[in-house]
């Protein structure tokens, strides 16, 4: 069978023997009867646990709108609007508005970003800004946590997170409080709450109990989200679901939603496990893509490989995470690191160091062949030829898990 798996901002087709491909994880069937335009303005008009945004906001209040940055898929562009409609409802005028885009521990953004993510108009329109200037403390969290927030945000009289809803690997899923912590907090406090990704209930999938999700929604104690607006999207970047209001009740209807799209049961686990983060912008560095690498660890058996397709076009994208993969000669060495000293960046390199204990990794990307050696991988120039070797290595009857959108399904080995 021939299955297509975005590379960058192209298309990569690779051909799998119908007799070896177990499964090709791909979004269930939904039925969806509405546009994108749509599902957004009818869930800001409906919103779950909260009033209308439009009834909640107050002439002469500083708004603050949180939304992703860069680095991830969420189409600021086509949801702004609808929020911006409710503000000029409420009469809030556009100079009392600022977007704020939530960098986390990433790069800030060129001008010509910000008007990708937000349109010309709204770029003319509202001022725009990266979450990279002055920080306040608001106290600490029960797990230590500092709180210490983007001035721009906390400052603000209200605050308003938008944010795209995925499965995360460490704190189960993204979207809600997560545009505050991380998205426009300090790297100490990145660092706190990150560091819990050790414990057993921080993985993807689990929101009740999951220690680095607790924490991330007790800063709620010290900062209000006056409303969120999160969007589940489809393989094709395309919004599917939409929630609105209270920022953990709404933000776990998108949770429940994404668990009847993304979760995957297979079968048993293969040998080889082909996976993509599905793309620009997630595998537009390899801190990004490991998401992707993350989820395909749960389909192979213990001793497979993973080829794995992602572009990282910009590098590693992270200092920390380059200094411990090239830092360390083995993934043993990361893991011990980590256990004994977490470091923002070098954890993602552990999360990577845990998959290489149970596969192989082959790596087909826009990196050099050397160097993609420095890093523990085996670098692959055609993945076809790779993932043909492959399946030789592991015999006629060897078993193969495509994943095309390797950032968005989670196999679940059935019962």
């Amino acid at each position: 069978m021939k299955i297509p798996f975005n590379f960058d901002k192209k298309e990569i087709i690779l051909d799998i023997p119908d007799k070896n491909l177990l499964a090709t994880l791909e979004a269930n069937s939904i039925k969806i009867e509405k546009s994108e335009a749509e599902l957004v303005s009818d869930s800001i008009h409906k919103p779950i646990a909260s009033d209308r945004l439009k009834d909640i906001v107050k002439k002469g209040e500083k708004i603050a709108i949180i939304t992703s940055d860069i680095t991830r898929p969420m189409p600021s562009s086509k949801v702004l609007p609808f929020v911006l409609e409710e503000l000029e409802k409420a009469g809030i005028p556009d100079e009392d508005i600022t977007i704020v885009f939530a960098l986390g521990n990433h790069r800030p953004h060129t001008r010509d970003e910000m008007i990708l993510l937000v349109g010309n108009t709204i770029f003319d329109r509202i001022r725009c800004v990266d979450s990279n200037g002055k920080m306040v403390h608001l106290g600490t969290t029960a797990m230590g946590t500092p709180v210490d927030i983007f001035e721009i945000v906390a400052n603000a009289d209200r605050r308003i997170c938008l944010g795209n809803i995925e499965y995360h690997y460490f704190a189960g899923y993204s979207g809600g409080s997560k545009a505050i912590m991380p998205g426009v907090s300090t790297r100490e406090a990145i660092q706190s709450n990150h560091s819990r990704m050790v414990e057993p209930t921080s993985k993807a999938g689990k929101i009740d109990g999951n220690a680095v999700r607790q924490d991330i929604d007790s800063v709620l104690n010290f900062i209000s989200i006056d409303f969120i607006v999160n969007v589940v999207l489809n393989e094709h970047k395309q919004i599917v679901f939409c929630v609105s209001g209270d920022p953990v009740l709404a933000h776990r209807e998108g949770c429940r939603f994404l668990d009847t799209l993304y979760g995957i049961t297979i079968p048993q686990q293969a040998d080889i496990a082909v996976v993509s983060p599905g793309g620009f912008p997630k595998d537009i560095n390899l801190y990004q893509a490991q998401k992707a690498l993350d989820n395909a660890k749960n389909a192979v058996k213990p001793g497979g490989a993973i080829l794995w397709i992602a572009s990282a076009k910009e590098g590693l994208g992270e200092k920390h995470f380059e200094e411990w993969m090239l830092g360390h000669d083995t993934p043993d060495e990361m893991i011990s690191h980590i256990q004994s000293e977490f470091v923002l960046g070098g954890h993602k390199a552990a999360a990577i160091a845990l998959v290489m204990k149970n596969a192989e990794i082959f790596l087909y990307s826009d990196l050099n062949a050397d160097f993609v050696k420095r890093i523990h991988m085996n670098p692959v120039t055609d993945p076809q030829t790779t993932l043909n070797e492959l399946i030789d290595r592991y015999g006629p009857e060897a078993k193969v898990v495509a994943m095309p959108f390797g950032g968005s399904t989670l196999p679940i080995l059935k019962s």
